[in-house]
């Protein structure tokens, strides 16, 4: 269904005549504003089920356009660019491009979970940005997000380990991002701790931290877990058509070695 809301039309589509007089009527300014035509092409038919195909993404044919996920956002409050319902819109037109122009904003959903709790249609609307997130970093179209970096190192914790330290994430996730392990709040935080938490507790921390413990009879459980990581990541490839593109980057350069070869023979 079509969106009528003006704050959804690019401020650059939107055309006003400072001096305009029609029939001896002044019609200047936002009384001649006019949205400019545009003809989109370049749709991605496929989109819609690229992203339902990623985890999260299963119930974006669910929606139906009322805006409560929108209208109940923490971030679209204070960003009103962020906008959930508009992006689902956009995914289930095949409309990419207008979707690429909000690239870097789309990661920003902090999984309060609000829009999800007042979904009339059960469609996790934070599940699909999360999706839409991942569908953009697969697709080679943004970085891997701060978000995501930290999802794959408490993940990678939990499948080897069983367990989560949280020193270990925190380390890993400064490293893997750039950052100063020594932040002005962790020193905060590390001071609150020392104050206010028994010491027992403190040591088992610290222990934790240099021994990573694991739990009892972890392997079986760790190689199922990776077995089935590794089917699912597989399926998103093959929903977003990556399995042929390496497929087809493989043999390009098996033919342009063979070619050398032969050149050099």
């Amino acid at each position: 269904m079509p969106i009528h809301e003006k704050s959804l039309i690019r401020p650059e589509n939107l055309l006003e005549h400072e001096n305009l007089v029609v029939d001896g009527v002044d019609v200047s300014g936002h009384w001649s504003t006019f949205i400019q035509d545009r003809v989109v092409t370049d749709y991605n038919e496929d989109m819609e089920e690229e992203i339902s195909a990623l985890a999260g993404g299963e119930n974006i044919h669910r929606c139906w356009q009322c805006g409560s996920c929108t209208n109940a956002c923490t971030v679209h409050a204070l960003n009103p660019d962020f906008n959930p319902r508009y992006w689902i819109y956009l995914i289930r037109q095949g409309m990419e491009s207008e979707l690429l122009r909000d690239k870097d904003i789309i990661w920003q959903c902090v999984s309060c979970h609000k829009c999800t709790h007042v979904c009339p249609r059960d469609v996790v609307p934070e599940g699909v940005m999360k999706a839409t997130a991942h569908w953009l970093e697969l697709k080679g179209h943004t970085e891997k997000s701060h978000s995501m970096i930290f999802d794959e190192i408490f993940s990678e914790q939990v499948f080897e380990t069983g367990k989560i330290e949280d020193g270990r994430v925190v380390k890993s996730f400064m490293k893997r991002t750039g950052q100063a392990l020594l932040q002005d709040w962790m020193v905060e935080m590390v001071k609150g701790m020392l104050r206010h938490m028994p010491i027992s507790l403190l040591t088992k921390m610290g222990m934790a931290a240099l021994v990573h413990p694991r739990t009892r009879n972890w392997g079986p459980a760790r190689e199922a877990i990776r077995e089935y990581v590794d089917e699912q990541k597989q399926r998103e490839k093959a929903a977003l058509g990556l399995n042929e593109l390496v497929a087809q980057a493989a043999a390009e350069a098996r033919s342009a070695a063979a070619k050398q070869e032969t050149t050099h023979v």
